[in-house]
């Protein structure tokens, strides 16, 4: 039964700000609830976001659902396994079943793809939806709650009025700072650098479909097929106090050569003829006690950014998408209530994965003794029973 107190969704949109991975994934997911949604995106053009991205099987999945799983399939990479290596010897220390295993488990594939593939599929069909409305160059100046929704005044000077606000703009989200806790990203300590190159100018024994971490005292090394395994996106972590508001800061080749001189010959060889890195600073912040006030929620890097060291940033993005528009589309209860449920359901699997993509980041960096401890554990440790492991992070459904 549909209570009068949620009817208004048939006559008002819901409003999202920005338009990446969670703003668009969260329109269409509410367009498959029937719900109409107008995204600002502050940006006036849209641009390659980062270099690779990796989408568990419960990310696949509700790329699957949102129908634009068919679209990227040419664009992405199947990798067959995932092969820890130690970053000064060469070693391989363990080789973790992807590819058939982990779909056959989880009822999804494990796939690596271009940032930029994933959002141009989800932008195309988001625009192909008559029941989404998206402005670029324009994004909330002043929000104001009310009996039916929220009202948004905006930088460009529209008004938009809808029966939910969703934001979805990103860590250093203004909605989350100005109506929420009010936390400021802390910088990590560490800075990521990503590039990309064609498979065949890797080292031959690289050209692989298969992700490799590379683990080195307080820095690693991630590199895995895109482009439908034509070629080879590459992230490089380090101990780094630069500091930049850029996702696309340059960095010499040089500077990357330095910070990696002792590594593994074969890891040398690899970065040796990338001359385009960019950099950003990695940043931190807690999940907030809440995920939602009355009718305004937080999705994405919003509500819970994520340090790259778990694959799961865009993935909970994905998740949040899912859970939001099933919650709003149950339309059982006031709007307020829908998203104080949302958000309760939302919380604790965010705030574990944080934990979780944090404590990789201390296992991954290492030194002497304890690298040592590590290594041996990764050697004698049965692969499925390693990725058996995380059957609780992968095999997640939203219903």
């Amino acid at each position: 039964m549909i209570d009068p107190a949620a009817s208004h969704l048939a006559n008002a949109p819901a409003l999202i700000l920005g338009g990446g991975i969670a703003g668009l994934a969260s329109a269409l997911a509410l367009a498959q609830q029937g719900i109409a949604s107008h995204i600002l995106e502050k940006r006036t053009s849209y641009s390659e976001e980062g270099a690779g991205i990796q989408i568990g099987p419960n990310g696949t999945r509700i790329l699957q659902q949102l129908g634009v799983a068919e679209r990227l399939q040419p664009l992405v990479g199947t990798p067959e396994a995932l092969s820890v290596r130690d970053g000064r010897s060469g070693a391989q220390l363990a080789l973790l079943p992807l590819g058939d295993w982990i779909a056959q488990r989880h009822g999804a594939p494990y796939w690596t793809a271009h940032r930029h593939d994933i959002h141009t599929a989800l932008l195309t069909a988001a625009q192909a939806d008559p029941r989404i409305t998206i402005t670029l160059g324009d994004t909330a100046a002043s929000i104001t709650p009310n009996d039916t929704g929220v009202s948004v005044a905006t930088t460009g000077g529209r008004s938009a009025n809808g029966f939910t606000l969703i934001a979805a703009d990103g860590i250093g989200s203004t909605v989350r700072t100005s109506l929420f806790d009010g936390a400021q990203p802390t910088p990590y300590g560490k800075s990521a650098a990503r590039s990309v190159i064609p498979m065949d100018a890797a080292p031959e024994p690289l050209r692989r479909q298969i992700v490799t971490i590379w683990l080195l005292p307080d820095a690693h090394v991630v590199h895995y097929p895109v482009s439908g395994g034509r070629e080879l996106a590459m992230v490089v972590v380090l101990n780094d106090t630069h500091l930049s508001e850029s996702w696309n800061q340059p960095v010499a080749a040089g500077e990357i050569k330095q910070a990696l001189r002792t590594s593994a010959s074969m890891l040398r060889e690899l970065i040796k003829p990338v001359h385009d890195w960019k950099r950003w600073t990695l940043r931190t912040l807690p999940v907030p006690a809440q995920l939602s006030i009355g009718n305004i929620a937080l999705a994405g890097d919003a509500a819970h950014p994520m340090l790259p060291f778990f694959a799961q940033g865009g993935v909970m993005a994905l998740e949040d998408a899912a859970v939001l528009a099933a919650t709003l589309g149950s339309r059982q209860g006031p709007t307020g209530k829908l998203l104080a449920d949302y958000a309760s359901s939302r919380r604790a699997r965010v705030a574990r994965v944080v934990a979780a993509s944090q404590r990789n980041g201390r296992i991954y960096h290492l030194g002497g003794a304890a690298a040592l401890a590590r290594n041996a554990v990764l050697r004698i440790s049965r692969p499925q029973h390693l990725m058996r492991q995380y059957d609780w992070l992968y095999g997640w459904r939203a219903a």
